[in-house]
């Protein structure tokens, strides 16, 4: 069995202990065992990170432009090869995960980009003979905890933006999915980085997340994953004066309004719903129907998930992987149990399901669930289940959609079907969310555009795109006099 190391101040080094990866598709294939780090480890990346810092945030853009560019393009010269490590260890489709290997790729050329676009303003002073200049530093030693759902997209648009603007790097990526971000590691890694400005440490969040978190040398955390674990971090940085960026999810509206065009709105809604099983923080598992395209709604979306293939991640034909985990997957079957005791009617799927495709039946395979006639108060409603379950709300009109919509405690994105101008205009300014969509699916963004929520989905500067040196770099206010 092959052992993959962690990655401290340019050695790969290994661990006291090491932990097996296995494909959820197929529970006998193994992919490797991933170092488990431990505080030392930690310790250790970070000096290694505070040493090569003075050089590194200094160095020409020149030098980091040809460096994240030179990333980008073998990310997007092994697309396949890594879509298929993707889809392998976290089980969405092979195409989906080529498509997610296609976006780091493209996320690290465009801060490649962003290295050459740095810029400031001069001012004049209200003080005569005096002049101003407002410029952007790199902030210093940055953690980086990254989730399961997205394990290279996730881990790429942190890492770029942060190596792009000066700053040094210590990832910690999800236990479940190491194998992705290893694989990016490397590519980083024998890209021409000083040794020390990009650290790798796998292992448990309660060990090495905690350490990283609470260490003084760290000088901002970037978080995604779950909210109690999201404010647990946000404490800990206030505490010792870090700045801190979290993403924690969502509860996703879609609304599909009386005028939408069906065949659109039921598309957009299954893929936003159940396409990479649902595990997607912009997942729609809201969908907010009026009354009357509700009953055709209900039908044509009951007809579309008939036709939605469940399997082997890599197989052909697969349009739905594995939930990612054992523990997933209860946490989803037992959502499907408090649904249906609160009194939400099950209309399709609701259990465990045999593998459609591929070669075998020892995975964690869940047909895709809608509970219809349900009520906006109702945990399904209110809590995110995060696998490939939905529930529709029956509203009155647009103004009652809108009301649901905005009635929760998250704010990532939010999505209409409508053929209204009026309507969807609307929507967009009054819709308290971080990302609209229109006629689209809530689930697909863009790389070069920020991302992120309001409400209890995100707390800090947004991510991606220019509006990245928000969180990655700090502001100088520099006087001289003439």
């Amino acid at each position: 069995m092959t052992q993959y190391n962690n990655l401290i101040n340019g050695q790969w080094t290994a661990a006291d202990s090491y932990s097996t990866n296995t494909n959820p598709s197929d529970l006998t294939d193994v992919i490797g065992e991933y170092a488990q780090g431990n505080a030392a480890d930690v310790q250790a990346a970070i000096a290694a990170a505070t040493a090569a810092f003075p050089a590194w945030s200094t160095s020409g853009i020149q030098a980091r432009h040809d460096a994240l560019d030179k990333i980008g393009n073998e990310i997007l010269a092994r697309k396949e090869e890594l879509g298929d490590l993707l889809a392998r260890e976290e089980g969405k489709t092979r195409p989906e995960a080529i498509g997610e290997v296609g976006r780091a790729g493209q996320i690290f050329k465009f801060f490649a980009g962003e290295c050459l676009r740095l810029a400031g303003e001069t001012l004049p002073s209200v003080r005569p003979g005096i002049g101003i200049e407002i410029t952007r530093e790199p902030i210093g030693v940055v953690g980086l905890i990254t989730p399961w759902n997205f394990p290279i997209a996730i881990p790429a648009w942190k890492i770029a933006p942060a190596l792009a603007f000066g700053n040094c790097v210590v990832l910690k990526p999800a236990d479940l999915v190491p194998g992705s971000a290893w694989a990016l590691a490397d590519i980083i890694h024998r890209s021409g980085i000083p040794a020390g400005v990009f650290n790798l440490v796998m292992g448990p969040g309660r060990v090495i997340g905690d350490a990283l978190v609470r260490h003084p040398d760290v000088a901002a955390v970037s978080f995604t994953g779950s909210v109690g674990v999201g404010r647990g971090i946000a404490q800990a940085c206030v505490e010792t004066g870090k700045k801190v960026q979290l993403e924690m999810g969502g509860k996703n509206p879609q609304i599909v309004l009386d005028d939408a065009d069906l065949a659109q709105a039921v598309e957009l809604s299954a893929q936003s719903s159940f396409y990479s099983t649902g595990q997607r923080c912009t997942a729609s598992s809201r969908l907010i129907v009026t009354d009357k395209i509700y009953p055709a709604f209900i039908e044509a979306l009951q007809a579309r998930m008939a036709k939605i293939r469940v399997g082997d991640a890599r197989a052909a034909g697969t349009d739905m992987g594995p939930v990612v985990s054992r523990a997933q997957l209860e946490q989803d079957l037992s959502y499907v149990e408090i649904a249906k005791a609160e009194g939400a009617v099950l209309a399709h799927g609701g259990s465990a399901v045999a593998c459609h495709t591929g070669s075998g039946n020892n995975g964690y395979f869940m047909a895709p669930t809608l509970f219809v006639d349900t009520e906006a108060g109702m945990r399904i409603n209110r809590e995110e289940v995060f696998g490939p379950v939905a529930s529709v709300i029956r509203v009155k009109d647009y103004e009652q959609a809108l009301a649901v919509a905005n009635d929760t405690p998250f704010g990532l994105a939010a999505g209409i079907a409508t053929t209204s101008l009026k309507y969807a205009s609307h929507f967009k300014r009054h819709s308290q969310a971080g990302m609209v969509m229109v006629n689209l699916p809530t689930a697909g963004v863009d790389y070069h555009v920020p991302f992120g929520g309001r409400k209890g989905s995100s707390y800090g500067p947004r991510e991606q795109g220019r509006y990245a040196q928000e969180f990655y770099t700090t502001v100088k206010t520099a006087y001289t006099l003439a």
